[in-house]
């Protein structure tokens, strides 16, 4: 894997370089290496996204070290797979920035809304 990190990696789909209200079906994600304590975004990774297949992103992102996925909407089963990989879902994110959303959620600020998938 390369080098060791500290803090957390956090994952986003995006579209236009902005959150994807479509968790499965975007073109690519932002990876983002966040430093809790530090209250900072260390590094931010942008990465085509695999072809669509059902269960195929919680084991992809699980393999980059992703702990915190940050969604617009996701469906249950969906959640049910990050979680039995031990990733936190946040759903229902508005449409910002990668980097505006990592640090919203590291100083335990609000990111989520409503969950705008139906799933």
């Amino acid at each position: 894997m390369g080098k060791e990190r500290t803090g957390m990696r956090i994952a986003m789909p995006l579209a236009e370089g902005k959150l994807s209200p479509h968790f499965g079906h975007c073109e690519e994600f932002a990876l983002v290496d966040v430093d809790p304590n530090a209250g900072k975004v260390v590094s931010e990774e942008i990465v085509a996204s695999p072809k669509h297949e059902p269960g195929l992103l919680p084991r992809w992102l699980a393999s980059q070290s992703v702990a915190i996925v940050i969604a617009g909407g996701m469906g249950h089963r969906a959640q049910q797979l990050f979680a039995e990989r031990g990733i936190t879902v946040v759903a229902g994110a508005a449409p910002e920035k990668p980097e505006v959303l990592a640090l919203r959620y590291i100083k335990g600020e609000p990111v989520a809304g409503e969950n705008v998938c139906d799933h």
